[in-house]
């Protein structure tokens, strides 16, 4: 993982949103800048800024880890909530078993960072990047890519895809190795990818075991995608995935194929507790079971909707999770008793599962922070600008710094290609760069 450190060299500039413009004036690097241990308040950093807390980034990357290990259950982090290497790098410290990715271009990020086990949660069947998977197989025989099938049509073109690619690897260094897959079984009949019943499942697993290109390590597929999902619809389904495990073990198409284990995958964010209940139930098969569970939103958590719907909500014993974002804006108009305007909208603020919440105020006479007034909230937002109902002209004053909460990690994120950890004291103490 040295080219997670090389970040830090990274110029602090004008590309990034809400650093200091002296620090590009001083063409220090983002490194140079943390060391600097600035406050976010005071330091020159501009408004609005996308914060994360160094220590719920800690408690979280701990706590799903630590459910994991007691469950027993692998951990493959999705990846593409954050998109950023540090945090997959740290992820990994932790103890996950690789990082999930769900297209390919998020699949090359990771191995430009030296993710050596990826797990991709989805069918691959662009011929551009299977021949990009069978060289980056050939040339690091540590490397280890899963991906989906849930197709007879997208088994034949990655076969196809593949098999041309091999030709060309032939007079090549390394040696060519079979892409590993597993069938997806789709969540329910109006659920998103996967093959929807076990019998089509079994037709994949008959083209796969016909494919030279091609081999069947295990079953998966995503629970969250059932319309009206509920803990009882949630299990079922589940069952049907580890049913399917055992049904294609006892038919052999585990044996003689290579494979090392059987892998059962499964859960993001939501349910991971039924994940982690149905699958202790699966019984010994013929080979090892890598139970992967693959919850990706945890690791920044949120306000108004993995708040909601964290599975700690139904567990408290278990643990529980801390949301780490926040965006500070500034007030920069006040036309109305009722009405301020602060400096951030459809360009800064994830929007997509809610309008953001007021959590804080940072007057700009006192320097204090204090809890958000009654009545302040976000009623809708502008490209630069979320319009603020207040309930008195006192509320608000043109210069304050509003801290606003958001729901959905993977799109705010996105929107930040650089964000400063704070740590307790209100110390920007590092910088994590995203690669969407």
């Amino acid at each position: 993982m040295d080219t997670v450190r090389e970040l830090a060299r990274e110029a602090a500039d004008h590309r990034f949103k809400g650093l200091p413009p002296d620090a590009a004036a001083a063409r220090l690097t983002v490194g140079e800048l943390a060391e600097q241990r600035r406050d976010l308040y005071t330091g020159g950093f501009t408004t609005p800024v996308l914060t994360l807390s160094a220590e719920a980034l800690e408690h979280n990357l701990t706590a799903l880890q630590t459910y994991a290990a007691r469950h027993g259950l692998a951990f493959a982090p999705h990846g593409k909530t954050c998109m950023a290497p540090q945090l997959f790098r740290r992820q990994l410290e932790e103890g996950a078993w690789g990082i999930t990715a769900a297209v390919p271009h998020q699949a090359r990020v990771y191995r430009a960072f030296g993710i050596r086990r990826i797990f991709l949660a989805n069918e691959l069947v662009d011929r551009a990047a299977l021949a990009w998977v069978a060289h980056e197989l050939a040339a690091d025989p540590e490397f280890r890519l899963v991906c989906y099938v849930d197709s007879v049509r997208g088994v034949e073109l990655m076969e196809a895809a593949l098999t041309d690619a091999w030709d060309g690897l032939a007079a090549g260094p390394g040696a060519v190795r079979p892409l590993e897959v597993v069938v997806e079984l789709g969540a329910g009949a109006e659920g998103r990818t996967g093959a929807r019943t076990e019998a089509e499942c079994t037709a994949v697993a008959d083209a796969v075991a016909a494919a030279g290109t091609l081999r069947l390590v295990g079953v998966a597929g995503y629970e969250a995608t059932m319309p009206g999902a509920d803990a009882d619809t949630v299990r079922a389904w589940l069952r049907r995935l580890t049913g399917l495990a055992a049904e294609f073990d006892k038919a052999g198409r585990f044996t003689g194929t290579g494979a090392a284990e059987i892998i059962v995958s499964a859960g993001g964010s939501e349910w991971f507790d039924a994940v982690a209940e149905v699958f202790a139930e699966i019984p010994e098969l013929s080979l090892p079971v890598l139970r992967l569970l693959r919850s990706g939103a945890y690791v920044s958590h949120d306000r108004g909707w993995y708040e909601g719907l964290t599975p700690f909500n139904r567990v408290p014993e278990e643990g529980g999770l801390l949301p780490a974002f926040r965006l500070w804006t500034q007030v920069v108009s006040r036309p109305t008793p009722s009405q301020a305007f602060v400096n951030a909208g459809k360009r800064d603020i994830a929007y997509d599962l809610g309008l953001p919440v007021v959590e804080a105020v940072r007057g700009a006479r006192d320097g204090v922070e204090r809890p958000a007034p009654d009545g302040v909230a976000v009623v809708k937002l502008s490209d630069q600008h979320a319009w603020l109902e207040t309930a008195g002209a006192d509320d608000l004053e043109v210069g304050d710094w509003v801290a606003l909460g958001m729901a959905h990690p993977c799109t705010i994120f996105e929107k930040w290609p650089l964000i400063p950890v704070v740590d307790g004291e209100g110390k920007v103490v590092e910088f994590v760069r995203t690669f969407f």
